[in-house]
């Protein structure tokens, strides 16, 4: 949703966005992007969170401030599994689908951020609403989740690179304080 308040607010489509963004983002923007537009829920469990912009100088144009949008949901996002590592769960990797599986500048900030590949599945049919089909059919059947749950076909695999892991965890950690610095004047 913030890449489309984004797109709104600059009357400009979001795909048209991201296309002018490079393929392989290789270095963080240097405008952090909160994305709390309506609260957050996890981790921080903060409805009165609010989105912002932080660190906007004259060189800031709409390149820069639309990969800081695609940041600060990638941090969001890290955040989480962070979360989820911290209960015992560790990311292998992720699965891209929808509109944001078209931009391969999403897709490299989302490897590098998570540190994980993204795989891209070659059919277009998957989300949530195949997903929720696959739990009501376990629901229904006494079917076995490792035969209706199979991972869909892989037509492409975005891999983390390690140089531009590190500059992600610098930026995610700017990114973290951020919001600690912050969260209380809201």
């Amino acid at each position: 949703d913030a890449i489309n308040w984004y797109a709104k607010l600059v009357d400009t489509p979001a795909a048209e966005l991201t296309q002018a963004l490079p393929a392989y983002i290789t270095e963080p923007s240097d405008v952090t992007f909160l994305p709390y537009l309506s609260g957050e829920r996890t981790p921080h469990n903060n409805a009165m969170a609010k989105g912002m912009f932080f660190g906007m100088s004259h060189n800031s144009d709409q390149k820069a401030l639309t990969q800081a949008v695609l940041e600060g949901v990638a941090f969001a996002l890290k955040d989480n599994q962070l979360a989820l590592e911290a209960a015992g769960t560790k990311l292998q990797g992720v699965t891209a689908i929808g509109g944001g599986a078209q931009s391969r500048a999403w897709l490299s900030i989302l490897a590098n951020v998570l540190n994980v590949p993204v795989s891209i599945p070659a059919a277009g049919d998957y989300g949530a609403a195949f997903g929720a089909a696959r739990l009501a059919l376990l629901t229904v059947n006494d079917s076995s989740p490792q035969t209706v749950c199979a991972p869909p076909p892989v037509a492409e695999v975005i891999e983390p690179q390690p140089e531009v892991v590190a500059r992600y965890h610098s930026a995610h950690q700017r990114y973290q304080a951020l919001y600690q610095k912050t969260k209380d004047l809201l």
